[in-house]
């Protein structure tokens, strides 16, 4: 019935604007506040901005390519092991969830979290650092993931908020809004407990060498310890009116990381990953470069690759 529809079109906007004024918090970023897009557009009747970049995100090819892209491991075999888009997915929800907890908007928090990772390249973060070394060896630039997602979320013409967390999910400088602040604290609890959960399924690590003082705070196993950073990521968060974790919780949790990054990340089991990681990406690039690919394109390409495509492209060349 399209007067129906008209109906409700017409009212759509009003509605939420008059949700978000009961719902909310004041330091919530309403929907229809947005600062706007790279290019003007029409708006849609029945999403508000920020429902129209999470679709944007979650029907984009480079996110569809998520779920061919590891975590830590190169193309694992076996159907349990993270990838870019189960990292995402889950980061996703938590994130959701704490915004929810702190009647944030939960819609603009969704579609950083969707995107936040898109412009990450194969091979985890030895395919990043290969290739950042490429472009610094070559070009004289660097490459980073959160800028390349950035690239992207300017191509699909996403809100400046949404483009602005997807930016500063990593690095230097903190999100403008708490809902993208949150998805750069979740993104580091997601991950670092998921990885945790890998390692030992890959036999890297074994339960009992997990540090015990970390255990005693955070808890013994993903979900508890997942459960445990988000009620105290929540709890700090409404009490000091920003994104904040309890000095204990914190503590524990960066704690946790650097445990990681010397056991798994940067450790001797995956040193051989590592290598096998640079070796293919190094391939590639020299392929593209002798082709005349310019940097931009070559960026584009090797970081949308997936780790079965990378491997099978390499090994063709």
């Amino acid at each position: 019935m399209p007067e129906l529809a008209g109906l409700v079109a017409d009212a759509f906007e009003q509605r939420v604007r008059e949700q978000e004024e009961r719902a909310l918090s004041p330091l919530a970023v309403r929907s229809y506040e947005t600062r706007g897009r790279v290019r003007d557009e029409e708006p849609c009747t029945v999403r508000t901005p920020f429902q129209r970049d999470r679709d944007r995100i979650l029907h984009s090819k480079p996110f569809r390519r998520l779920k061919g892209k590891t975590q830590v491991f190169i193309d694992p075999s076996g159907d349990h092991y993270r990838t870019r888009m189960t990292h995402t997915l889950e980061t996703t929800a938590i994130a959701r969830g704490v915004a929810r907890g702190l009647q944030l908007n939960e819609d603009l928090t969704e579609a950083i979290g969707l995107g936040h990772d898109t412009g990450h390249p194969p091979f985890g973060h030895a395919g990043e650092e290969a290739l950042d070394e490429c472009l610094r060896e070559r070009f004289g630039r660097g490459f980073r993931h959160n800028e390349q997602s950035l690239r992207i979320a300017e191509s699909l013409n996403l809100t400046w908020e949404v483009r602005d967390g997807i930016l500063k999910h990593t690095g230097p400088d903190e999100p403008e809004t708490l809902e993208g602040r949150i998805v750069r604290v979740v993104d580091r609890v997601a991950y670092i407990n998921h990885d945790i959960d890998d390692a030992i399924r890959f036999g890297i690590l074994r339960a009992d060498q997990l540090p015990r003082a970390e255990l005693a705070v955070l808890g013994p196993t993903g979900s508890k310890r997942i459960d445990r950073l988000v009620h105290d990521l929540i709890e700090s968060s409404a009490r000091a009116g920003d994104i904040v974790q309890s000095e204990e919780i914190g503590g524990a949790m960066l704690s946790l990381r650097a445990f990681m990054f010397e056991h798994v990340y940067l450790g001797p089991s995956t040193r051989g990953e590592h290598e096998r990681a640079r070796e293919v990406v190094r391939t590639i690039f020299e392929h593209l470069v002798q082709r005349g690919d310019e940097a931009d394109a070559i960026v584009d390409y090797l970081s949308g690759m997936t780790d079965r495509f990378a491997l099978d492209y390499a090994e063709s060349l």
